[in-house]
């Protein structure tokens, strides 16, 4: 009997991360680096974040709302039951369980994708309040896992910092698929036919405001997560460079990309260099 339970939680942990390195080379690049006694649990989060994220993104054809209503139903019956026959939603609530991670960011983060269902334009509040659901809660959740409370008291301004650039540079990166796709444009008061180098130069500080003050945090992790969390810092740094490189004209017309042979180059630099 117990070794059918360990069996079935090995599954369910495998599921999560065949899901990751199917859908993002760079994040599997990045978990590749941290401490090997994490992965798994940080793979059961972005699978978990990861099919929440598909349900509001993928699947036009569906009732999305009530997709992601049986999805919200599912994720805390697991996490009452301590168990799921869904694999991804019984690897996540186990790492809910053993790093004791907040209910108020899971919720956060299913409120964020709730409003990828209705909202097209974003005032101030709804763009903040979408990126600490979407993205920093996520950020505050693999804190969890990396440090002990102590810790974690000290870095959650850190990695909410980081949280906010990467999903900033998302949005930048993706302006138009975004519009074009989903009708939508998540910087307050920014029009996609409009877009312009001001707006642009406006949200590049903004995310190198949050950069900057990530990287102190960076320096600040344990060991077993230092090396993996700086070289997503660094790739997105990179990912960052290239759009200002670009005016906005450019950037409305072409999605920007880090090649496979640069991910390889920056994993090295990472690895070289000392922070």
């Amino acid at each position: 009997m117990r070794d059918a339970i360990k069996l079935y939680e090995e599954v369910s942990f495998n599921c999560s991360e065949l899901i990751t390195k199917k859908y993002s080379t760079s994040f599997s690049l990045g978990i590749n680096t941290l401490g090997k006694e994490i992965h798994k649990p940080i793979y059961a989060i972005y699978g978990f974040v990861r099919f929440a994220d598909e349900i509001v993104d993928t699947f036009h054809d569906q009732d999305k709302e009530a997709i992601l209503d049986q999805f919200e139903e599912d994720t805390y019956d697991a996490i009452k039951k301590t168990f799921s026959t869904n694999p991804v939603l019984h690897a996540f609530q186990s790492v809910v369980h053993k790093y004791k991670i907040k209910k108020n960011h899971i919720q956060a983060f299913l409120d964020s994708m709730r409003m990828d269902l209705t909202m097209k334009d974003f005032t101030q509040k709804s763009y903040e309040d979408y990126i600490y659901g979407s993205a920093e809660v996520v950020g505050l959740m693999c804190l969890k896992v990396f440090c002990d409370d102590k810790e974690y008291n000290k870095l959650e301004s850190y990695a909410i910092s980081l949280g906010s650039a990467f999903q900033k540079v998302n949005f930048l990166r993706d302006i138009r698929s975004d519009f074009e796709e989903r009708g939508r444009v998540y910087f307050p008061e920014v029009k996609f036919k409009t877009f312009s180098e001001a707006d642009k130069k406006s949200i590049e500080k903004d995310i190198a405001k949050d950069f900057s003050n990530a990287l102190i945090g960076i320096k600040m992790l344990p060991p077993v997560a230092r090396s993996g969390v700086y070289l997503s810092y660094r790739y997105y740094i990179e990912l960052l460079h290239k759009i200002q490189a670009k005016d906005a004209i450019q950037i409305k017309e072409e999605r920007i990309r880090v090649s496979n042979f640069k991910k390889f180059i920056i994993l090295i630099r990472s690895y070289l260099t000392l922070i």
